[in-house]
């Protein structure tokens, strides 16, 4: 089902919008409503990760098979 949601862009932003759209070779309102969408996929993963690592044991768990840091880069030498 598809839901209707309504925004109001002052002159400026539209004019970002409509740039970008232009730069994407879109309709500014295909554009707008892909760069939404896009966001609130992010908003939700950040979400649901914060609550996973939230969960007690999960983060020791993650970090005894991944490590606590990022692992070092391979040198040159």
């Amino acid at each position: 089902m598809v839901r209707e949601l309504r925004t109001e862009l002052d002159e400026e932003q539209y004019e970002q919008l409509a740039r970008e759209a232009r730069d994407w070779h879109e309709d500014p309102t295909v554009y707008a409503g892909r760069v939404l969408a896009q966001e609130l996929d992010k908003a939700r993963f950040l979400e649901g990760s914060a609550r996973f690592l939230s969960t007690p044991g999960i983060r020791e768990e993650f970090a005894s098979c991944f490590g606590p840091q990022p692992g070092a880069a391979p040198s040159v030498a």
